[in-house]
């Protein structure tokens, strides 16, 4: 409902095919994703750094495909965007490396790839596991989270900034992101990315809670 409702209030299209939902997240509330972007019959590409909440989903039968190579990501999500294929594939990686790739798609081709974004990390809980810095792989990113929290406090944050900086791009381009209520703009905010609503007050953000613009 909510990838359905995104796009019939932001794209104004009642049929999805060949439009692209960008998002991460694959455990738990967050991997029906995979499922809801074949159900809406789009071209849905979801990041995930944990290897074994992938594998759960595949065997689910919920996500279709898997890949830890982002040009194989992007030749996908272009076959399937050109020929309107629903496709569920799943990136084994930081969700910050598809924004940036994408932002170099852009840069590079003029063209924008993904038309719907949003995030479903466990940014109610950054600093604990919830959200894994693009700096370090998972592996590493759980060592120093158990060595020096401290660090990976400050890389979590750094990531965001990279995280918020990548969608904005995007998003001044015509992509349409929106807030899952995972807090992740809150904790964009606090750790000083670009997430404030222009014109408005500081508890306002430029992108929108999915409660009230696409549930309500």
């Amino acid at each position: 409902l909510t990838v359905l409702n995104a796009g019939r209030r932001y794209l104004k299209a009642e049929d999805l095919s060949g439009k692209v939902f960008v998002t991460s997240g694959l455990g738990g509330m967050s991997g029906a994703q995979a499922k809801a972007a074949v159900i809406a019959g789009c071209v849905g590409i979801i990041a995930e750094v944990d290897e074994a909440a992938l594998l759960k989903r595949h065997k689910q039968g919920w996500l279709m495909e898997i890949s830890n190579n982002l040009d194989h990501c992007i030749a996908r999500l272009r076959e399937a965007r050109k020929n309107k294929i629903a496709l569920s594939l799943g990136y084994h990686g930081n969700v910050v490396d598809l924004w940036e790739r994408l932002v170099q798609e852009l840069d590079t081709t003029g063209e924008l790839l993904v038309d719907l974004g949003s995030d479903q990390t466990s940014c109610h809980n950054p600093f604990s596991g919830g959200y894994y810095p693009v700096q370090l792989s998972f592996e590493e990113g759980k060592q120093l989270l158990s060595s020096n929290p401290g660090k990976f406090r400050t890389l979590v944050q750094e990531s965001l900034k990279r995280h918020v900086a990548a969608i904005n791009k995007l998003a001044d381009k015509g992509m349409f992101f929106w807030d899952y209520g995972n807090a992740f703009l809150l904790e964009a905010q606090r750790a000083g990315a670009d997430v404030a609503k222009k014109g408005a007050d500081k508890t306002e953000f430029r992108y929108p809670s999915y409660v009230q613009h696409i549930m309500g």
